[in-house]
């Protein structure tokens, strides 16, 4: 399953999108996501689940996977496939014991040696950022290229790289190490987010067979 954590990330949040947010999860898992990440900070949990429960059919139906943002607790009430935590979220070590072996844990990193110490501590990926300047959180600290080449130098799992990508930075962000590259705005924000995902998948694809 962590195999899939490759190519197009896309982040749902649903004070972002435009409209209805399964609607727009369809949209994009046919253009080609390959992951879907539920983040929505706002309301109770309680209120967020019957929402997650079709999104995770519909990743089902579309072979991607579906993970929550922060909440272990509802990526097991939905049988999500894993949850991406925080710096100050829980523990990558009592998430798992919550979560299980067969689960997905990703874990966001803007140091080298927060990435090092996450991939010990058990997480399937880690998350670097933010590569570039971005609006959809107020305390994301910046990362850099520069920082995602060197942990890249050090870490064997899966390296999703997040913060201000867009269609054209994106290659250049596969270049220097990344197996996906998490996104917001660049599809949430867009008119058509399936053709939107689609050219996105193209680029980063394409920068992945180059790589080898």
């Amino acid at each position: 399953m962590i195999n899939k954590v490759k190519g197009v990330y896309v982040i749902l949040d649903p004070f972002v999108v435009r409209g209805s947010s399964l609607k727009v999860a369809e949209e994009v898992l046919a253009g080609g996501a390959s992951v879907i990440q539920w983040r929505d900070k706002l309301r109770d949990k309680g209120d967020q689940i019957i929402e997650c429960q079709q999104l995770r059919e519909l990743c089902d139906h579309y072979e991607a996977l579906f993970i929550i943002n922060d909440h272990v607790d509802l990526a097991v009430a939905t049988g999500a496939d894993g949850v991406h935590l925080g710096q100050h979220d829980l523990p990558v070590t009592v998430a798992r014991s919550l979560l299980g072996p067969d689960k997905i844990i990703g874990k966001s990193n803007a140091l080298v040696d927060e990435a090092l110490s996450a991939q010990s501590q058990g997480a399937d990926y880690v998350a670097v950022g933010a590569i570039f300047p971005t609006q959809t959180k107020s305390n994301t600290r910046p990362a850099g290229l520069e920082t995602l080449v060197d942990v890249r130098k050090i870490v064997s799992n899966p390296i999703v790289a997040i913060g201000g990508i867009t269609e054209i930075t994106a290659p250049i962000v596969i270049e220097s190490g990344a197996d996906a590259v998490a996104v917001i705005t660049a599809i949430l924000n867009s008119d058509d987010p399936r053709k939107a995902t689609q050219r996105l998948v193209e680029k980063v694809n394409f920068a992945l067979s180059m790589r080898g």
